[in-house]
């Protein structure tokens, strides 16, 4: 057995005060002899990229060993072709990861790896587990190497299946699984079969497809969204139900229950986070998105010449808004597609110009105008008043703000890049203030009640804790509800105010 990594540097990004919400990671999964499984691998995460920007990586098995290959920056920067025909095997995992200023080195990219049992255990993890201290404590000394929330999973996962016990990952998995509290959509792997797991809740967005024939001898595939199953070619075949571990080897695909399923999606996938080609819950996002364009208008019209998008999120819910209120749809903002993560350090004159390296305007479009501008959401406010300034200077006569989710009140302990409660706008400012805040003529955010109507989903199986602050796992939060854990899929192991 061996285990190779690339050689790690940092990146920047441009301004994380001009970020909006990041989610912490996808992750991705391939069982398929007789296939280029690094390249499908390599495919579905480049689906999966708007999951996260910081690093990227690859473990695959050949059958006799696990070799890992990863590195900091986007998908495309880490692997090319050369790289990709190097990685031979039948089974790989995949991870792209997103974490919070001060974990971007390469240490924390995945996946991760631990001997095991003789061999090899490597794993990804989307999510963010609440009880990363506890499990710690199980860990057999020394723990000074294990420093992340996927760190400690990993090395429980091998030191369950290790000893004289003869449990196998699949024991150990089991044993460990019913432990681990927080979110969670876990691929794994050992030198010959994939696994993946997913929390009690469903918090974070996991499926299974199929690749090829329709029987139990065909390529499988595990993904956090249904767009990389699309992308490999892989047809869905299911989620994976909260609470479910899968098995899949040559023998095809087994499923165990570790938890009873206490479904409480993430709402805000549907706001932001997915892309707007996957499907949830038998929802199509972008269906949802448009929908809630549509109740937007009829909860909040306004009197304007114009509805344009902040592109590209707020794009679908835009044209749901200039449909129900009957005000034309135009694209007034022109976004640069080639912005991504930057290992440049701006300066400060730089860093003031914010949003215009991301969009710029199209004075034909707005001069004169009564514009409708759509967005998915408010977290700081920085963004928002950086855009209506712009707006205003290309010559808009008037700037109505409409969000196409409810005001962001609390932090997310799931895997959700929010800022602390005190840094949330809204949880600090009422919507006036913010108008005033972000040089607004008006601001709206669509309710919560139609929000979640817009989804086709209960809200007893929904987890809307950034909007009402009811956490469906228990946190460990100080009086104001800030952080007493680092945000991401790589938590630190000691708690510690943020």
């Amino acid at each position: 057995m061996s285990v190779s990594y690339s050689d790690g540097r940092f990146s920047m990004d441009l301004d994380p005060r001009e970020r909006g919400p990041q989610d912490a990671c996808g992750v991705f999964g391939v069982w398929a002899p007789g296939e280029e499984v690094s390249k499908l691998t390599y495919f579905g995460l480049y689906a999966l990229q708007h999951r996260g920007q910081e690093s990227a990586g690859i473990a695959l098995s050949d059958g006799a060993r696990i070799l890992v290959y990863k590195d900091m920056g986007l998908v495309s920067q880490v692997f090319d072709e050369a790289t990709l025909d190097s990685l031979r095997g039948h089974l790989a995992i995949g991870h792209c990861r997103y974490s919070t200023a001060g974990s971007a080195v390469w240490d924390n990219a995945q996946p991760t790896f631990c001997s095991a049992r003789g061999g090899g255990l490597a794993l990804g993890h989307n999510g963010n587990l609440t009880n990363t201290p506890e499990l710690a404590e199980a860990l057999p000394s020394p723990r000074s190497e294990t420093t992340t929330d996927t760190e400690v999973l990993t090395n429980l996962l091998a030191h369950y299946a290790g000893g004289d016990s003869g449990s196998t990952i699949e024991d150990a998995a089991m044993e460990l699984l019913p432990k681990v509290e927080g979110a969670f959509s876990l691929v794994f792997m050992d030198e010959g079969t994939l696994y993946a797991a997913r929390d009690p809740q469903g918090i974070r967005p996991f499926v299974l497809g199929r690749l090829g024939e329709t029987s139990d001898a065909g390529g499988w595939v595990v993904a956090s969204e249904t767009a990389a199953l699309d992308i490999v070619g892989a047809e869905q075949v299911r989620e994976i139900d909260p609470g479910e571990l899968l098995t899949i080897d040559e023998r095809g695909v087994r499923s165990r229950r570790f938890a009873p399923a206490r479904r409480k999606g993430c709402l805000f996938e549907y706001v932001y986070l997915s892309r707007p080609d996957t499907t949830i819950a038998g929802r199509n996002v972008n269906t949802t998105r448009v929908e809630v364009g549509r109740r937007l208008a009829a909860e909040h019209p306004v009197d304007a010449d114009l509805v344009i998008p902040v592109p590209e999120s707020g794009t679908p819910s835009a044209v749901g808004y200039a449909e129900a209120s009957g005000i034309p749809f135009a694209q007034g903002l022109v976004k640069n597609s080639y912005v991504g993560r930057t290992f440049i350090q701006p300066s400060q004159t730089l860093r003031q110009l914010g949003i215009r390296l991301k969009l710029n305007p199209l004075r034909e479009v707005i001069e004169g105008r009564r514009l409708v501008v759509v967005d998915d959401s408010i977290v700081r406010g920085n963004t928002q008043r950086a855009l209506v300034r712009m707006l205003r200077e290309a010559g808009a006569a008037e700037v109505h703000v409409r969000i196409s989710s409810p005001p962001v009140l609390w932090p997310c302990y799931y895997g959700v890049d929010f800022a602390t409660r005190a840094e949330l706008i809204a949880a600090n400012l009422s919507v006036e203030e913010i108008t005033e805040s972000i040089n607004a003529d008006s601001l709206a955010h669509v309710s919560l009640e139609q929000l979640t109507a817009a989804t086709k989903l209960p809200e007893n199986q929904l987890c809307r804790a950034c909007f009402d602050g009811v956490y469906p796992v228990k946190v460990d939060t100080d009086s104001r509800g800030e952080y007493l854990l680092e945000k991401s899929c790589g938590s630190p192991v000691v708690a510690g105010e943020k």
